[in-house]
């Protein structure tokens, strides 16, 4: 096989791949919602730490606050281990608020909270399964809140810093 042949397979996976994540994702919510489902997330953020040791970044006379946020999320589904870890950097201005968001599917070995070693198992990532982690996000802490026997919650603070 020549490698444009195989350059547009990983192509045509990728692009199958979000979609398969967001049929899969859509189903896990609702087996969570039936009590199917136990969870494992981990969060690491920087959002929480004092303003005054978060990185900032000025772009075009705007001076914004850096933040990001990972997420890992593990269950058993259908059978076999899922893992699922979401990464978003939040860039703040006053009121005004940029993020970017990215999702990896990594092997179960990874549970690297690093951009490098996650990147090579990225899914792209539409505004639609975005939304779809997101619903998924707030059910699991609805779900922690009320009885965390379902969900299993480890969050902790990180530092960010920033390469020129």
């Amino acid at each position: 096989m020549s490698i444009d042949d195989r350059n547009r397979r990983v192509k045509v996976c990728k692009m199958k791949r979000e979609d398969e994540l967001l049929k899969e994702l859509t189903d896990m919510i609702k087996e969570t919602k039936k009590g199917q489902l136990k969870w494992k997330l981990t969060c690491k953020t920087t959002e929480y730490n004092d303003e005054a040791v978060k990185p900032t970044v000025t772009e075009d006379g705007i001076t914004w606050t850096v933040d990001e946020c990972y997420v890992s999320y593990e269950c058993t589904y259908k059978g076999s281990d899922f893992v699922m870890i979401t990464y978003e950097m939040i860039h703040t201005a006053g009121d005004k608020r940029q993020t970017t968001n990215l999702v990896f599917l990594p092997p179960l070995g990874i549970r690297y909270f690093d951009i490098s070693t996650l990147l090579p198992y990225s899914v792209p990532a539409s505004n639609i399964l975005i939304y779809e982690i997101h619903t998924l996000w707030l059910l699991l802490l609805e779900m922690y809140k009320s009885d965390n026997t379902s969900v299993e919650l480890d969050a902790s603070s990180r530092e960010l810093m920033i390469e020129e």
